[in-house]
C-alpha cells in the first residue's frame, strides 16, 4: 500500500528563495528514486518560510531509502544550511472513510 511522506521545512527567512531553487533542482533525481510516485512543494501561504515536501511513495522502506541516499550525498547538510529548525517528517496511510 502505498503512503504519503511529508517533510515540513522551517526556512531561515532570507533562504526562502535559495532552498525553493535547491529543492526544484532535485526534483527530477527525486521523482526517478525507486518507490516514488509523485513529489510536490508547497510554500504555506501564512507562514513563507514554511515549506511542506509532499511526496507519495511505493511505501515507508522506499521513502526511508531515499533519506539515506540523500543524506549519503551531503544533500541533508547542505539542506541544513538553510533551515531555521529541525525538519519534522510524518509518514500518512490512507484511511477509507
Amino acid at each position: 500500500m502505498s503512503i504519503v511522506a511529508t517533510l515540513r521545512l522551517p526556512v531561515q527567512s532570507d533562504k526562502v528563495e535559495q532552498l525553493k531553487a535547491f529543492l526544484k533542482a532535485d526534483l527530477p533525481d527525486t521523482r526517478r528514486f525507486e518507490g516514488c510516485q509523485a513529489v510536490s512543494i508547497y510554500q504555506d501561504e501564512d507562514v513563507p518560510a514554511s515549506i511542506v515536501v509532499w511526496g507519495t511513495w511505493d511505501s515507508r522502506v522506499h521513502f526511508e531509502k531515499y533519506l539515506a541516499w540523500r543524506t549519503a550525498r551531503g544533500d541533508q547538510e547542505a539542506l541544513g544550511a538553510m533551515l531555521a529548525g529541525n525538519l519534522a517528517v510524518s509518514y500518512l496511510d490512507p484511511v477509507d472513510a
